[in-house]
């Protein structure tokens, strides 16, 4: 389901920052400090002025932290990245940097749940108006973007995994003038490029398939170096949600696993997938890599998907009868995990959240790690087995 795509081919940008570590350490070591000090007053001086771009307080710039922002940067194909302490504080600093009381954001449907209740609570009580739209519909989108400020997308999206023409909406929105702005961890910059599509700044929460290791909570923004500067100047400080040097460190160690591991998720998924699609307890499988063609930008797939039971099947019992894959919340390590859209449709949140996600309460989201493909079908299929006979 690749469609040629070879990530090998980005490899060298990976390891581009090998070369020249302190101690010729293979490698970087951590710079743990919480600040840095001046050789003297003019030092000082020129540094609080920008007249030199050094490090004063790691809160602000960290070389650990700037070295993986350099590496996303280039994987990403973008002038500039910022990373952060989750993936929430980069979306909720990359949304504050841009709008203001009375502006408002177009959004596509069905979003990952804590973005849609940001914008549905903080964002509210800013007076910050948001439409929601159907992203694949190309036309209902150019109607709501005049007079936006923000537009922002998911593709695939969050449960459902509907995907988008990301170039075509991109250019729709530059065309109105609205900055760009769209979630990346599903695909990670391996299986899509959203700056080459068009797109203003590309977000990922980092404790996904960047980090890789289920060790880290992170976010990062990619974009171009004005927008990024932006978001630096104007959210980054006062927010608070800085990247430590620890955690950058364990990104750089993920980044440099990531092609080959997108590889193995893909490849596992959609054996799975297909075989859940055939089944007889399944009702519907929402997975992108089931399709004849992926939408364009889209070069592969990752191990994050959903599907639906028929009537009749007992989530509650085939959740308890895995062995394999372990209930619990994120996604993008070498574990496989579930998560039961029942659960999720539980969690205090709006009264309108079933149709906002789009997650029925017989739906079950998977995310298919490195375990081995026969081995998690196995448990799988004794699970849904168990799940059906009473």
């Amino acid at each position: 389901m690749s469609n040629g795509f070879d990530p090998f081919e980005n490899a060298s940008l990976i390891v581009a920052h090998d070369e020249g570590n302190a101690y010729d350490a293979v490698v970087p070591p951590i710079v743990q400090t919480s600040l840095f000090t001046f050789t003297d007053y003019d030092d000082m001086v020129s540094s609080y002025r920008g007249e030199k771009v050094r490090p004063i307080y790691t809160r602000g710039l960290n070389p650990t932290v700037r070295m993986f922002e350099e590496m996303l940067a280039k994987l990403e194909g973008a002038e500039d990245a910022i990373g952060f302490a989750s993936g929430m504080s980069a979306i909720s600093s990359t949304v504050l940097s841009f709008v203001e009381p009375g502006d408002r954001i177009v959004a596509v449907k069905h979003l990952y749940p804590d973005a849609f209740r940001l914008f549905g609570t903080l964002l509210k009580r800013m007076k910050v108006e948001v439409t929601y739209v159907d992203g694949r519909d190309e036309e209902e989108v150019a109607r709501a973007l005049p007079g936006a400020k923000l537009f922002y997308m998911e593709s695939p999206t969050s449960w459902v995994m509907q995907t988008h023409d990301v170039r075509g909406l991109a250019a729709l929105a530059r065309r109105h003038g609205v900055i760009t702005a769209i979630d990346n961890s599903w695909a990670s910059p391996i299986f899509q490029q959203p700056i080459a599509l068009g797109v203003d700044l590309v977000i990922h929460s980092a404790s996904k398939y960047l980090g890789g290791h289920s060790d880290v909570v992170a976010g990062v923004v990619a974009g171009s170096k004005d927008l990024i500067g932006r978001i630096r100047a104007e959210a980054y400080p006062y927010l608070g949600g800085k990247l430590s040097p620890f955690d950058a460190w364990l990104l750089i160690r993920g980044l440099r696993t990531l092609p080959i591991r997108m590889r193995a998720h893909e490849t596992s998924t959609i054996a799975i997938a297909q075989r859940l699609q055939g089944h007889d307890a399944v009702e519907t499988v929402c997975y992108p890599g089931l399709a004849n063609q992926l939408p364009p930008g889209l070069s592969g797939t990752s191990g994050l998907f959903s599907f639906i039971f028929k009537d009749g099947v007992n989530v509650r019992t085939f959740a308890d009868h895995l062995r394999l894959f372990k209930l619990g919340v994120s996604w993008g390590g070498h574990e496989s995990l579930i998560v039961p859209g029942e659960v999720v449709l539980s969690q205090k949140a709006q009264p309108n959240s079933a149709e906002a996600f789009g997650i029925s309460p017989r739906s079950v989201r998977l995310h298919v790690g490195l375990e081995g493909t026969e081995a998690l079908w196995s448990d799988l299929d004794a699970a849904i087995t168990a799940a059906s006979s009473g």
